[in-house]
């Protein structure tokens, strides 16, 4: 442990701190984008028209089917040439985070509102409620509560995929651990600290998922 200098940590503390505001910004603008657009793209997929629920469809498989690193690089090359200007590596990180994170959570807004029992719905329009308001105050408050361990979960995989962003040239928290490493040379001390700090936030993320999944009614 002699070898080991620790200090490093707090030396670096400021870059390493910037990494993970990165990786902040990312899993926000991703969770809060991806799910009021995956909240529009579960409308869509329920929708008895086929001109909304096949493209919704087709959106969603062909997003699910692709890694995020080449949605990364779609953005940040494909981009700039179709509007003919640059666009940044932020914009396009924060862009391709949005849209692929929107087809899951399409899945999982689509599922908590197919699991709320149609008789309810029915109820709703027979009270007189427009089915608007029907899916505002009866659906989606039911479907909210079974749908949050799952996007808990989902946080927590976004998270991981802010690593990623190093393709398009940013500093999110591991690549900012791993240039103090190759700084430096000591990338066990950095890669000591990732570890610990990705099984906190990864671990305590799930483990409120499980919690709050255990408090619903069966």
């Amino acid at each position: 442990m002699s070898d080991f200098d620790w200090g490093i940590i707090a030396r670096s503390s400021a870059f390493l701190a910037e990494g993970m505001a990165l990786s902040a910004l990312l899993v926000l603008v991703a969770t809060v984008g991806g799910l009021i657009l995956g909240f529009g793209l579960a409308l869509m997929r329920l929708s008895s028209h086929r001109w909304l629920s096949v493209p919704a469809s087709t959106y969603v498989t062909v997003m699910r089917t692709l890694p995020l690193v080449l949605v990364l690089f779609w953005f940040y090359f494909l981009v700039p040439l179709a509007i003919g200007r640059p666009v940044g590596s932020l914009t396009s990180a924060l862009l391709a985070f949005v849209l692929f994170e929107a087809a899951f959570y399409c899945e999982i807004v689509r599922a908590g509102i197919s699991n709320v029992r149609h008789g309810q719905s029915d109820a709703g329009l027979a009270t007189g409620l427009r089915r608007a308001q029907v899916l505002r105050l009866i659906i989606l408050p039911q479907a909210l509560r079974a749908m949050m361990p799952l996007i808990l979960n989902q946080i927590v995989i976004v998270f991981q995929d802010t690593s990623l962003v190093y393709v398009v040239s940013l500093h999110d928290f591991l690549t900012a651990a791993s240039v103090v490493a190759s700084r430096d040379g000591r990338a066990t001390e950095m890669y000591a600290l990732v570890a610990v700090v990705y099984l906190v936030i990864c671990l305590g993320t799930t483990k409120a998922a499980e919690f709050y999944r255990k408090g619903l009614p069966s």
